[in-house]
């Protein structure tokens, strides 16, 4: 018997945060999913002035999938980062 990976079939990503300085206080933005199987998760929150998604990026993945997503951009940031200093 196989047992498929739930994958997502819809993403939503916000709310943004206001502008500063007025935003200063404001939630994070988080990445929200919808599975195939109907079950609902939120998966991260994120600095948007670090890193940004696009719904269309999660379609298809699965869950860890997606996480490890966040993992590799907020990598592919700190290193993007360190070349400057």
């Amino acid at each position: 018997m196989t047992t498929s990976v739930p994958t997502i079939i819809k993403c939503s990503i916000g709310p943004y945060p206001r502008s500063m300085p007025l935003g200063i206080h404001d939630k994070l933005p988080s990445v929200k999913v919808l599975l195939n199987n109907g079950e609902e998760h939120t998966l991260f929150e994120f600095y948007p002035d670090e890193i940004s998604f696009t719904e269309s990026e999660f379609i298809g993945l699965t869950i860890d999938f997606a996480r490890r997503l966040k993992y590799e951009k907020d990598i592919w940031h700190i290193q993007s980062y360190m070349k400057t200093r």
